[in-house]
């Protein structure tokens, strides 16, 4: 039997365990644990329940004794920016903030007080976005940054339970737009402006660098196999980036779920004028890599018209919905600051298209297809805006993620790109995890080598243009 990988991979609506291993030439990939998330409200602010975290995840690697493995390799990947304070004893002095909590929703006005926008993404090439760390930190408890002793983001302060060994992986350090891409190295000067001492953030590690023996003895609830923790891509897109089975130069990628992050794999950061205009962020990728990409609001518009929905649908049947449906589909902005977090999707939709004498969509089919419609049309003007600063000319796109499995979307997005559109693997972050890993224990060579295997091991399926009736 061969090594046991298992890839910790939480997002903002869930999380999972997955257990993998390399089997004939082909990589295996099963759930172990699956769990929900989402954000807390007390006192007017959303919070994360790190601590439920943990207890799932260690929940997680019990169920994986349980069935008989004793020994395994671990990865962490989260969401990107948000972060714990710690107190000098390691405590955790708060819950973390999630990222679309509104305390934030004035830091950018605020930082520019302080330096211009195009100094910031000038010594820093990321997206500016009012919940990037920076953002976050500018306008975080004074007090309480006193009182912290290390600052963990999410994937960081995981392990750090874990094993007691507390770090900064590169791949989502980019993501805080508090490092330099220059030196690769978090900034002084920004650190400074939003009141923070570089003393309060660990060393920054490689993805792939071995953090630390899982101690097992700090849960003597439960009942772990013995482990050994790897710092993989530890922010999730880089994670999915890593698995996404492109070969070759001229590929793009979406990374589907509730962000679309769509984007091209570079050698090196890509900063300019009109990158700033154009709002892409260059975002740290394995081995020295650079996801050049753009954040996209997402399948969040279509999960939050799904709650709302007075009747339970599953995504595959607003899909159903939304094919049947006939209508003159208004033209919207998915990215409009009015669906980050509005209290209803539905009707925020459909106050955005009243506001503008646009067709209003009325039914759950008919706000399906409008998202998926203009999902699709944001993606089509966004692949040629990222052909035009990067010079290349793509010749096929790489969707994966959850959205992999959104055949209506694949196809409209075929269309709207006049690119080949390969969807899979829906699991391409927890396999960026255990790709990782594998090549931190040598069991695989190359990200190269790594990516053929996800073409061997699981099922991709191809979208074409069709043709304008």
């Amino acid at each position: 039997m061969g090594t046991t990988y298992i890839a910790i991979d939480i997002g903002a609506s869930s999380g999972r365990l997955m257990k993998s291993q390399l089997l004939d030439g082909r990589l295996s990939l099963e759930e172990i644990h699956r769990f929900k998330n989402g954000y807390d409200e007390k006192n007017g602010h959303k919070y994360w329940d790190i601590d439920r975290l943990i207890q799932e995840i260690l929940q997680g690697l019990a169920k994986l004794k349980q069935s008989g493995v004793t020994t395994c390799h671990i990865g962490i990947d989260t969401w990107g920016v948000d972060y714990c304070l710690l107190d000098a004893e390691g405590t955790l002095l708060r819950q973390p903030f999630c990222y679309r909590d509104q305390r934030t929703s004035q830091a950018v006005a605020a930082w520019s007080k302080k330096l211009s926008l195009e100094a910031l993404y000038d010594k820093t090439g990321i997206q500016i976005q009012p919940f990037n760390t920076l953002f976050q930190l500018l306008v975080e408890d004074k007090e309480l940054l006193k009182e912290t002793d290390q600052i963990l983001l999410i994937p960081d302060y995981l392990g750090y339970v874990l094993t007691g060994k507390g770090v900064m992986e590169k791949t989502n350090a980019s993501t805080t737009q508090l490092v330099n891409s220059a030196t690769g190295q978090l900034d002084e000067t920004l650190l400074s402006l939003v009141g923070v001492s570089s003393q309060q953030l660990p060393r920054m590690v490689e993805a792939g660098t071995e953090l630390g023996d899982l101690r097992r003895a700090d849960f003597p609830e439960y009942d772990l196999p013995e482990a050994k923790v790897i710092t993989v891509a530890s922010h999730d897109t880089a994670s999915a980036v890593a698995g996404t089975p492109g070969s070759g130069e001229d590929w793009a990628f979406i990374s589907s779920g509730t962000w679309s992050l769509l984007g091209a794999e570079l050698k090196a950061p890509l900063i300019s004028p009109s990158g700033l205009a154009a709002n892409y962020s260059n975002e740290g990728g394995v081995f020295q890599s650079t996801r050049f990409l753009k954040n996209i609001m997402g399948l969040w518009l279509i999960q939050e018209v799904a709650r709302m929905a007075e009747t339970p649908y599953s995504f595959a049947e607003l899909a159903e919905l939304a094919e049947r449906e006939n209508f003159e589909v208004p033209l919207i902005d998915v990215n409009d600051a009015s669906f980050l977090n509005p209290p209803n999707m539905g009707l925020a939709i459909q106050d955005y298209c009243r506001q503008r004498g646009l067709t209003v969509p009325e039914s759950t089919g008919q706000l399906a297809l409008t998202i998926y419609h203009n999902l699709a049309a944001c993606y089509g003007r966004e692949l040629t805006t990222l052909a035009e600063l990067t010079g290349k000319t793509f010749q096929n796109l790489q969707i994966v993620g959850g959205g992999a499995n959104a055949r209506l979307l694949n196809q409209l997005t075929a269309n709207a790109t006049g690119l080949t559109v390969e969807a899979g693997p829906t699991e391409a972050t927890a396999i960026g995890n255990i790709l990782m890993q594998m090549l931190t224990t040598g069991e695989i060579d190359s990200l190269e080598q790594g990516r053929e295997l996800i073409r061997q091991s699981f099922k991709l399926t191809n979208y074409y243009p069709e043709r304008k009736k």
